[in-house]
C-alpha cells in the first residue's frame, strides 16, 4: 500500500491511496488543477484513479470534485444523504455510487470502510482502505474519539490523523467564542492533545506513521502539533514516526 497527503488544512483536504493497483482519493478539496500537479509530483496520474471517496460535504472537502469527476469520469462514492446535499455544487452529477456508513465495500480486491463519525455535517464518515492484513485510515473532521474512531486506529498500519488546533492558541485566539466553541464542541475537531492522547491509547504496535492532518491555519502550527505529538509520544516509549501534513505540497508517498 501507498499513502500520500496530496494537501490537508483548514481550507482544502485531499488524500491518495494506493492499494495492490487500486487507486483512490479521499476528498477533491482543492481544485481539479491542483489534484493533478500534485498526484504528477509524486509520479501518478489522475487517469489511474479508480474512486473518489467523500467524507462529508463541507467546501473543504468537495472543492474540486464536480470538475474532477466530470473531466476524467472517475466514479464518486459518497453516503446519499451527504450527496444530496452537495449536488448543488455539482453541474451534472453521473457516475455517483451510494454508500452507506459502517458498510463495508470493495472495490478491485480492496476492501473499504467507511466509519461513522461525530462532525457538524450530515452524514459524516472516515475511511480505512484494507489489502492483505495491511490497513491505511484518515480519519479527519472529528469532534471527539468515539469507538468507530478508536478502532480504526487500533487496525491501522498507516494514519492520516486530525490534529486541527492547540488548545491555547484556540481559546485566545481572534475568533469568535461562538467559533471557538464550536471547534472544540463534540462535532468540531480534535485539537493537537486529543489526537495524540487518542494516539497512544489506541495505537498497537503495527501503527509506524501518523500524518498530523488538518491543522488550523489560526490556531496551530506544524511545529507546535508534531512537538505535542514527539513530547508525549516519547514517554509512552512508542515507535510511531510523525509528519506534519502540508497546506502547499505533497507530503512524500509512505509504503506500508
Amino acid at each position: 500500500m501507498e499513502v500520500c497527503a496530496l494537501a490537508s488544512h483548514s481550507s482544502g483536504n485531499s488524500f491518495y491511496v494506493k492499494a495492490n493497483g487500486s487507486e483512490f482519493l479521499i476528498d477533491a478539496g482543492i481544485t481539479c488543477k491542483q489534484i493533478v500537479k500534485r498526484l504528477s509530483s509524486i509520479g501518478k496520474d489522475i487517469k489511474d484513479i479508480n474512486a473518489l471517496l467523500i467524507t462529508h460535504e463541507h467546501i473543504d472537502h468537495i472543492r474540486g470534485a464536480d470538475y474532477l469527476t466530470r473531466k476524467f469520469n472517475i466514479p464518486l462514492y459518497t453516503t446519499k444523504k451527504t450527496f444530496e446535499v452537495f449536488r448543488k455544487h455539482m453541474k451534472s452529477p453521473s457516475n455517483i455510487n451510494f454508500i452507506k456508513s459502517d458498510q463495508r465495500f470493495i472495490i478491485g480486491d480492496v476492501e473499504i470502510l467507511p466509519f461513522s463519525k461525530s462532525h457538524d455535517c450530515v452524514d459524516p464518515v472516515s475511511y480505512s482502505i484494507s489489502h492483505k492484513g495491511k490497513t491505511a485510515s484518515v480519519i479527519t473532521d472529528v469532534g471527539y474519539a468515539c469507538e468507530n474512531v478508536k478502532n480504526a486506529v487500533r487496525n491501522s498500519d498507516i494514519l492520516c490523523l486530525e490534529s486541527n488546533h492547540d488548545i491555547d492558541m484556540l481559546y485566545n485566539g481572534r475568533y469568535p467564542f461562538y467559533l471557538k466553541q464550536r471547534i472544540g464542541s463534540e462535532v468540531g475537531h480534535l485539537s493537537n492533545y486529543d489526537a495524540t492522547v487518542l494516539t497512544m491509547d489506541c495505537a498497537t504496535p503495527r501503527l509506524k506513521t501518523v500524518m498530523l492532518s488538518h491543522l488550523s491555519e489560526s490556531n496551530n502550527t506544524p511545529e507546535i502539533a508534531k512537538l505535542t505529538f514527539d513530547m508525549i509520544k516519547d514517554r509512552k516509549d512508542l515507535n510511531i514516526q510523525s509528519i506534519v501534513a502540508s497546506r502547499d505540497n505533497p507530503t512524500e508517498v509512505f509504503r506500508i
